[in-house]
């Protein structure tokens, strides 16, 4: 959506700090012994009490009020009450939700405890090339040259990124124009990046996998070529300087 009036900002604002303030609360409530499916209920809740529906259940249906991956996991993992959180596992929660609305949407990936098999350069990272891509986003960018960015500092890194999942305009629905901004430079997207516009940056930087991969619950995504993969999302207003950051209250970069 492209922001016109001082209503639809303050509209964008509501729903972002709904799904932030999620997203942060759930990172701090998510231990070691308490099923995916527990920490999702959790969030459910705290959408509920701000009056914020849960977006992947409104648009898909989905089997979960947030999407939590663990490990081997990139994306769109279903919360189960199987899954038991355990000391050093790589953990990304994806909150997105409807609010009087406006949707907005954000994510992040941690090390649950202490940082015993290492995932922590990879999620620092994630935050870093997510923080230095959207400093460079303005009305009059190429969206592309995002992308050339996020894979070029993922590479400086040791990483590769995700090709098949990008971030996206949000807005008045979960998905809306522009509908790929990739993680590497897509040289047919000629598409610019639109001033007061509202799109969802994401982050997916890889130790090994290029795609994402869809497994039998048709649901969860793993990588190609296997390894691990943190996410780190912000939903943003773009203008002619420095974009505002919506979702700033998730303390992704705290």
């Amino acid at each position: 959506m492209s922001i016109t009036t001082e209503d639809e900002r303050i509209g964008m604002q509501q729903a972002s700090d709904a799904v932030a303030i999620t997203l942060r609360k759930m990172r701090e409530y998510a231990k070691p012994g308490i099923s995916t499916k527990e920490l999702d209920d959790y969030g459910g809740e705290l959408l509920a009490q701000m009056g914020a529906r849960s977006a992947p259940k409104l648009s898909y249906d989905f089997p979960g009020y947030t999407c939590i991956g663990v490990n081997e996991v990139v994306a769109h993992g279903v919360p189960s009450a199987d899954k038991i959180l355990k000391e050093g596992d790589l953990v990304n929660i994806d909150v997105s939700a409807e609010l009087n609305g406006y949707w907005a949407d954000n994510g992040g990936s941690f090390v649950l405890g202490e940082d015993i098999h290492g995932h922590g350069k990879l999620v620092e990272a994630s935050k870093e090339i997510l923080k230095k891509a959207i400093s460079n986003i303005k009305g009059g960018v190429r969206i592309s040259e995002i992308g050339r960015l996020i894979e070029t500092e993922a590479r400086k890194a040791g990483y590769t990124v995700i090709k098949n999942l990008t971030g996206h305009g949000v807005g008045r629905s979960l998905h809306e124009e522009p509908h790929e901004i990739a993680n590497y430079c897509d040289r047919y997207n000629t598409t610019r990046f639109r001033k007061n516009s509202v799109v969802a940056i994401e982050t997916f930087i890889s130790t090994r996998s290029t795609i994402a991969e869809t497994q039998a619950d048709e649901w969860t995504l793993t990588g190609n070529k296997g390894g691990f993969v943190a996410q780190h999302e912000h939903t943003i207003m773009v203008t002619g300087g420095e974009p505002v950051i919506f979702t700033a209250q998730n303390g992704i970069w705290d």
